[in-house]
């Protein structure tokens, strides 16, 4: 379970798949479809056609394990622009994408100097 609070790279597949896949069907999805390494210990995102649910595949040391959020009657919120099969996440964009904001298709906010008066 480590993999999940501190996973070396978190990627989002762009297309919907069939959530009756297995985890070797998401696994075989990741090897033909992209040439990422399954066995790093990154986290592999997929949604649904209708976009409330997310699958989560990784590799834990031991085998894979996949997890499934749903979002309920609301759709996961994703601005997918470009070709790219796969985007890469960072850690606070994973956990902004599982609370329900717009994660893609918008620029981080940076805050240099905050004072409160």
């Amino acid at each position: 379970m480590m993999g999940l609070t501190n996973p070396p790279a978190i990627y989002l597949y762009r297309e919907y798949v069939d959530f009756r896949k297995s985890i070797n069907g998401l696994a075989a999805l990741v090897e033909s479809e992209t040439d990422l390494p399954l066995g790093s210990g990154a986290l592999f995102l997929f949604t649904n056609r209708q976009r409330n649910k997310i699958k989560i595949l990784y590799w834990d040391k031991t085998g894979f394990a996949a997890l499934v959020q749903t979002s309920g009657k609301s759709q996961i919120q994703m601005t997918l622009s470009g070709k790219k099969q796969v985007f890469t996440l960072r850690k606070s964009e994973l956990n902004r994408l599982l609370s329900g904001f717009t994660i893609i298709g918008h620029k981080s906010i940076e805050i240099h100097d905050f004072t409160m008066s």
